[in-house]
């Protein structure tokens, strides 16, 4: 399988990974289209973390566009393996950090202050209310941080998880994607 960078620095560069049969990474196509909606000033200079990060196709897209500095979060060790190699391939390595374990787990354990966090679980994932609100922990995400939540397009997913509000929500065939920002509601 062999993945393309659809903008920024890398922009057309191609890295390759091994298919697998429970690897679903994120097209081209909504790859181009979260970073559309997101806009150069949400990522240029951004702390980003990719959890559930399978093929690192997100957090490797953020750092070609100007993120400063990526978390990489995958069960996988074989994965992880290969996004580091991606990284190495592609000269960012000492811009990505790759994490092996549980989303849960290692959640617990890292610094916050993320401006810019994709969450691209299985879309088996029932405990999207567990995870936002790991993601809603005083301090995780800075005061304007954005999540992306990309799941199966009948997934439910609430307009507001603690302080992260919808902004945003799109479909492309099977999948959607939710934007939420940090934030207070006025009024």
């Amino acid at each position: 399988m062999t993945l393309r960078i659809t903008g920024g620095e890398h922009r057309g560069r191609r890295f390759r990974l091994p298919r697998g049969s429970d690897l679903r990474p994120t097209s081209d196509r909504v790859r181009g289209a979260i970073f559309s909606i997101l806009g150069v000033e949400v990522v240029k200079g951004a702390r980003a973390l990719d959890l559930y990060a399978g093929s690192g196709a997100l957090g490797i897209e953020a750092l070609s566009r100007g993120a400063a500095r990526v978390d990489f979060v995958e069960v996988n060790r074989q994965r992880c393996v290969q996004i580091r190699e991606a990284l190495t391939t592609l000269g960012l390595s000492e811009f990505g950090r790759v994490h092996n374990g549980r989303v849960e787990r290692i959640l617990e354990t890292l610094e916050g202050e993320y401006s810019l966090a994709f969450a691209d679980p299985p879309y088996m994932l029932s405990e999207w209310d567990r995870l936002m609100q790991a993601l809603n922990r005083p301090g995780f995400l800075d005061d304007r941080g954005i999540v992306v939540a990309e799941h199966r397009h009948s997934t439910t997913m609430a307009d507001e998880y603690g302080k992260l509000f919808l902004t945003t929500r799109r479909r492309y065939g099977d999948t959607a994607i939710s934007i939420y920002a940090a934030g207070e509601l006025d009024g």
